[in-house]
C-alpha cells in the first residue's frame, strides 16, 4: 500500500511558477507509476502528466506541454511537478496518483491518490 502527500500548492499570478511535490510512504514507491491530474470546480478530473516507474518515460497533457515537468526521485519516494508559464486555467486542485500503468490518462486506473493541494491563478 502507497500513502500520497501532496504539497507546494498555492496563489501565483500568472506568467509564474509553482512546484509541486508528492511524497510516497512504503517501500514500493518503485513499482508504481505515478501520476499527477487536476480538478477545477465543476469538472472532471483530468490528466496533467505521468512518469514511468523508472522515470525514463514521461507523458504529458495537450494543455500542459512545454510548460510542465514531471520527475520523481526513488531514492527519496518523491514524484515533482514543476509548473511554469502558469495560466488562470490552470486554477485547480492538483492530486498525485499511483497506480500500474505509465501514462494512463484514466483516473480510474489509479489505485492511491493524495488529498490533493490548491493552485490559483491570477490573471
Amino acid at each position: 500500500q502507497v500513502q500520497l502527500v501532496e504539497s507546494g500548492g498555492g496563489l501565483v499570478q500568472a506568467g509564474g511558477s509553482l512546484r509541486l511535490s508528492c511524497a510516497a510512504s512504503g517501500r514500493t514507491f518503485s513499482s508504481y507509476a505515478m501520476g499527477w491530474f487536476r480538478q477545477a470546480p465543476g469538472k472532471e478530473r483530468g490528466f496533467v502528466a505521468g512518469i514511468s516507474r523508472s522515470g525514463g518515460a514521461t507523458y504529458y497533457g495537450d494543455s500542459v506541454k512545454g510548460r510542465f515537468t514531471i520527475s520523481r526521485d526513488n531514492a527519496k519516494n518523491t514524484v515533482l511537478l514543476q509548473m511554469n508559464s502558469l495560466k488562470p486555467e490552470d486554477t485547480a486542485v492538483y492530486y498525485c496518483a499511483a497506480g500500474p500503468y505509465s501514462g494512463s490518462v484514466r483516473p480510474g486506473q489509479y489505485s492511491y491518490w493524495g488529498q490533493g493541494t490548491q493552485v490559483t491563478v491570477s490573471s
